[in-house]
């Protein structure tokens, strides 16, 4: 088996239709492999007989019909998506990957195929993405699904819930938005599967050159793949890892309800995956230097980082992780109780030069947010609070720039606090 980083570059490509014949072949002149995926901007495709277009639309021949169900750049990306997600043997040796409009549309997908639905009882992790807890409680729960919110960091309090509740699904994060608390995602596995629940794990901080979830006992995992997988900020998209019986659920959703990712998005982040072990691992290391230098800092209280000691699940990121992460959080040394906390994190963020103020992260720009307001702004504050989400906090996903460069400005904004 080829390395991480030797398929991130080659997975994919070089591809003729899904039986391996040639593209197209009207003598000599077309006979070639493009070395890069082409953009396929059809939404049908059409065979040389009636009888073969048959076969495909039912099953018995692999091909391509019809762009809700397929598409050659998607299944290229798609691949791509394989062959860093899944391993070659173990019980999740045969998943597949699928892509999505988007995260949230990917995270739908692999919640419906765990069959979450009326009567069944969802156990969260605590510390979750803001929109995804907004939707197991509003759509899901509309749908008369019950989700519980549960510190998966604490094992045994985990395992009393599991048994108390006899969960359908768990939903965790390999690592937390926005306080980078790392899951111990075998532990949770073994739990889950005990329990009979599908664990459905959020990878989009991890990526495959962290974390491998599928290696780990989880039987879905999500991607926003608009962060680190395309990692330029210049699309969005999603993607679910499936191992079976889910993996079979998942495609048949994503055809009848039709969240399917374009070709040119597509191709986007094939090419974007290429560079994902470059950028991961210059990312880890700016974040590992800027952490250390925050953190000896006096206008910051406190930083959230896996390679900074102290942190809560070091010995955890050290077993689960293959590097400690591009993202970081900070507390700004502020009176947050007194109501200057936003103010200060507003003038922090202001005062930014080089860093850019945005809601999103993983590209190769660093970026600068305040939780309480983006991703945790639809959260109650006394759920915000409970969380340690509080106004002084400041989130950076740090970029591919120079780490130096990057330090001096946010020292230089750090004195408007």
């Amino acid at each position: 088996m080829k390395r991480f980083q030797t398929r991130a570059v080659h997975a994919g490509e070089r591809r003729g239709t899904r039986d391996g014949s040639p593209e197209e072949r009207n003598g000599d002149r077309d006979a070639f492999s493009p070395i890069s995926t082409p953009i396929y901007a059809s939404t049908t495709f059409a065979h040389e007989d009636i009888e073969r277009t048959d076969r495909v639309l039912g099953g018995e021949e692999t091909g391509y019909s019809y762009a809700r169900y397929d598409n050659p750049t998607v299944v290229a990306f798609e691949e791509a998506m394989t062959a860093l997600e899944v391993p070659e043997t173990g019980a999740a040796s045969g998943a597949r990957s699928f892509a999505f409009a988007s995260g949230m549309a990917a995270m739908h997908t692999a919640l419906t195929a765990a069959e979450v639905g009326e009567g069944a009882t969802v156990l969260a992790a605590d510390q979750l993405y803001g929109s995804t807890a907004t939707l197991l409680m509003q759509i899901f729960g509309a749908s008369g699904a019950q989700t519980k919110f549960v510190d998966v960091y604490d094992l045994e309090q985990l395992e009393r819930q599991v048994a108390e509740t006899g969960p359908r699904a768990m939903v965790i994060e390999s690592l937390s938005n926005p306080l980078l608390r790392v899951a111990d995602v075998p532990r949770i596995a073994e739990v889950a599967r005990k329990a009979g629940a599908a664990l459905i794990v959020d990878n989009t901080f991890g990526t495959p050159y962290l974390q491998r979830p599928l290696e780990l006992g989880a039987d879905l995992v999500v991607h926003s793949a608009t962060k680190y997988l395309a990692g330029h900020g210049d699309l969005t998209a999603g993607v679910v890892a499936a191992a079976p019986p889910y993996d079979g659920a998942v495609e048949q959703i994503r055809k009848l309800v039709g969240g399917i990712l374009a070709p040119f998005e597509a191709w986007l982040a094939l090419r974007g995956l290429k560079t994902l072990p470059l950028r991961m691992g210059r990312q880890c290391e700016n974040a590992r230097e800027i952490s250390a230098r925050l953190s000896a800092h006096p206008k910051v209280r406190k930083v959230n980082h896996p390679s900074v000691g102290g942190h809560p699940d070091h010995e955890a990121a050290g077993r689960v992780l293959d590097d400690q992460g591009g993202l970081l959080s900070f507390e700004l040394a502020v009176d947050d109780a007194s109501g200057d906390g936003r103010a200060a994190a507003f003038r922090f963020l202001n005062a930014l030069e080089l860093c850019v103020r945005a809601p999103s992260l993983g590209d190769i720009y660093t970026l600068a947010i305040h939780p309480a307001t983006s991703s945790h702004r639809e959260l109650p504050l006394s759920r915000r609070e409970r969380l340690g989400v509080g106004e002084n906090l400041v989130r950076l996903s740090v970029g591919i720039e120079h780490a130096e460069d990057l330090i001096e400005d946010l020292e230089q904004a750090l004195e408007h606090v």
